[in-house]
């Protein structure tokens, strides 16, 4: 069975571009240890674009499914608070403000890994 990648095409501004990767390297670690995760990149744009990709590489769909429906929703929810709000949008745990998204946009795309090529040793 073909790995599955799943890319989040994220429209970050210039001016919270540092915000996102610190809050990705803040999450280190946080999807490595997921049941079928391979690989992860946090890819910036140099020239012509605001998207910041985020590539993942997962054993099969169940694998992403269930880290999705799983840790990553956990996350999300924790995010949100409890007012149910959009993530970083409202308020928390004792009224505390939750910083707004980095990201004005985001959309995900999927692939099935059809062939490859390891580097030569």
């Amino acid at each position: 069975m073909p790995s599955v990648v799943k890319i989040n095409a994220l429209t970050v501004p210039a001016d919270q571009r540092e915000v996102l990767e610190q809050r990705f390297a803040a999450r280190k670690g946080f999807v490595e240890g997921a049941d079928g995760f391979e690989w992860f990149e946090l890819l910036r744009p140099l020239e012509g674009s605001d998207r910041y990709l985020v590539y993942t590489r997962w054993r099969d769909e169940e694998s992403f499914q269930a880290w999705m429906n799983g840790p990553m929703k956990e996350a999300h929810q924790r995010a949100k608070g409890d007012d149910g709000g959009a993530e970083g949008a409202g308020s928390g745990e004792g009224g505390a403000e939750r910083p707004k998204p980095a990201a004005t946009g985001s959309e995900t795309w999927s692939f099935e890994v059809v062939q490859q090529a390891p580097p030569k040793k």
